[in-house]
């Protein structure tokens, strides 16, 4: 294990996103000169690169470990076994895993052709349907919970006293989770998935604040940013609500810095104001 008076580290999960990367820039930018910096990143691809900077010295003393996994339970548990001998300190942690449409693809498993669901946000209750519901909450809350669960064996690896160093974790959740905010309705499976990560976020806050008391857990709303997932739904967006990755992960990141751990989950936007469940 790393020199965990020395290295900071920062997990990515979902690295991939245009959030994760920006936010993996803003990591490295707020470096501090003389602190080692090791970055673990997890995406389905075999491998990653490290955002390029405009400023290059800004990556000394900065190691990527880039780890693939297909975000089933048993190659997240073997990402775990990998990250415990590359973790110094552990000070932030985001979860950017969602989905909120797709188009139908066709998976061949065991010489069997599937198609699955295309995926749009329901706009009346008949377009309900089982298959798209079952993706929804696998990406949205499964596989969050997923990650936390297997993450808290090395949560639990690190320092936890009263005067240790805090770690926070931030799971990309959305506005439209809050049940008690649910004026407009529609949106069937995607509501419903957020609402689900939001309580599990808050029960395992629950469990930390018993175990692991200097983590802090945040449901983070980004707002409508500029990324494939939002693309097409942004003609309706006013003017100046459209963010760009990097400003979001500007913000998360600044929140992040500031929030102390307290035994409670907070359910944030992107100013860093309190939404509620």
């Amino acid at each position: 294990m790393s020199d965990s008076t020395t290295t900071e580290t920062i997990i990515v999960i979902g690295a991939s996103s245009l959030i994760a990367q920006a936010f993996i820039s803003q990591a490295i930018a707020e470096k501090e000169p003389d602190l080692a910096l090791t970055i673990i990143s997890v995406s389905r691809q075999s491998s990653l690169t490290l955002p390029v900077m405009t400023r290059p010295a800004l990556a000394n003393n900065v190691t990527h470990h880039h780890i693939s996994c297909d975000y089933q339970q048993a190659s997240i548990s073997r990402c775990i076994a990998d990250m415990s001998s590359m973790v110094g300190t552990i000070k932030k942690i985001i979860i950017c895993n969602g989905i909120l449409h797709s188009k139908t693809t066709n998976e061949r498993t065991d010489n069997e052709t599937t198609d699955k669901t295309h995926l749009m946000p329901e706009k009346r209750i008949e377009d309900i349907n089982s298959d798209a519901l079952q993706q929804l909450f696998y990406a949205n809350s499964i596989v969050p919970m997923l990650w936390l669960s297997a993450l808290t064996e090395l949560l639990l690896q690190q320092p936890h006293k009263i005067d240790s160093p805090k770690c926070v974790i931030s799971l990309l959740s959305a506005r439209v989770g809050s049940i008690s905010d649910n004026r407009l309705g529609g949106w069937y499976g995607y509501r419903a998935s957020k609402a689900a990560l939001n309580m599990l976020i808050k029960t395992t806050a629950v469990e930390y604040a018993r175990r692991l008391k200097r983590v802090k857990l945040i449901a983070f709303h980004p707002g409508t940013t500029d990324t494939p997932l939002s693309k097409p739904f942004q003609a309706n967006v006013p003017a100046g609500k459209l963010f760009t990755p990097e400003f979001v992960a500007s913000q998360l990141f600044n929140i992040m810095a500031n929030i102390e751990p307290n035994g409670q989950a907070s359910y944030l936007d992107w100013q860093g104001k309190e939404i509620s469940w």
